[in-house]
């Protein structure tokens, strides 16, 4: 491939602006971060870090930036039989040997509704979602269901969660019959911390630039995150810089 020619003092830098944004197809220009520079591996036009900090800057460009989780609540372990199996081990060597889920909170101006995700840990992709607006059991178990028949699971593979009631009850024991449940310790969100990443990155990068009206647009907002940009597009640096597709 050839070398794009050398930059010029005094050259002007407008048009290489312009050029470098259609270098990121399918990204929108609220996600462009210096992140997306790691791109030009894949055969675009080399750019530093910095330089993509200049750009954004001048065109009135923000990252996005992670806010500290601060633990509220501690109380000891006193459950013997909600082992935690996983044990911060977030990086299987083959796919479907590690699934991981959770539950967030989408507010809306009629009310909140709940995103139920689960994510195979070897690509960090999101194999199941489903919204819904209440926290029954049985939206978790629809979850579980669609993964099980999108990947035709057979083997036995560990499933880690938090300790809520939805993981817990009846219907998700059943639901999980032949699979290893692995349970974070109470109050401390790093033992399950990839899915909550996703979910943190969800509404950072997308949902929170939303005044969400109601389910529909939330469940529209999810659709086109999930199934067209993050499992598709979107760069992850657990992939070397790549999509998940890729």
């Amino acid at each position: 491939m050839e070398k794009p020619p050398p930059f010029k003092p005094g050259e002007e830098k407008g048009a290489d602006k312009r050029e470098d944004r259609r270098d990121l197809p399918g990204i929108p220009s609220e996600l462009w971060s210096p992140q997306n520079s790691r791109m030009s591996a894949q055969g675009r036009r080399k750019i530093a870090d910095k330089t993509v900090g200049n750009y954004m800057r001048e065109l009135g460009i923000q990252a996005q930036y992670v806010k500290p989780y601060t633990v509220t609540t501690i109380e000891p372990d006193l459950s013997s039989r909600l082992r935690n199996i996983l044990k911060e081990k977030f990086n299987p060597e083959e796919p479907d040997a590690v699934w991981c889920s959770d539950i967030t909170y989408i507010w809306t101006y009629e009310g909140f509704v709940y995103l139920t995700s689960i994510m195979d840990l070897y690509s960090r992709k999101i194999i199941s979602w489903v919204l819904s607006d209440t926290l029954e059991a049985k939206h978790v178990v629809k979850a579980v269901e669609k993964a099980k028949k999108r990947r035709n699971v057979e083997k036995p593979l560990i499933l880690h969660t938090d300790r809520g009631i939805q993981y817990v009850c009846r219907e998700y024991i059943e639901a999980t019959i032949g699979m290893k449940r692995s349970y974070s310790k109470k109050a401390y969100p790093w033992d399950n911390a990839c899915i909550e990443s996703f979910h943190a990155l969800i509404k950072r990068e997308w949902l929170n630039r939303f005044k969400i009206k109601n389910y529909d647009h939330a469940y529209k907002l999810v659709f086109e995150y999930i199934e067209t940009f993050y499992n598709t597009v979107r760069i992850h640096s657990h992939c070397g810089y790549l999509s998940i597709t890729k």
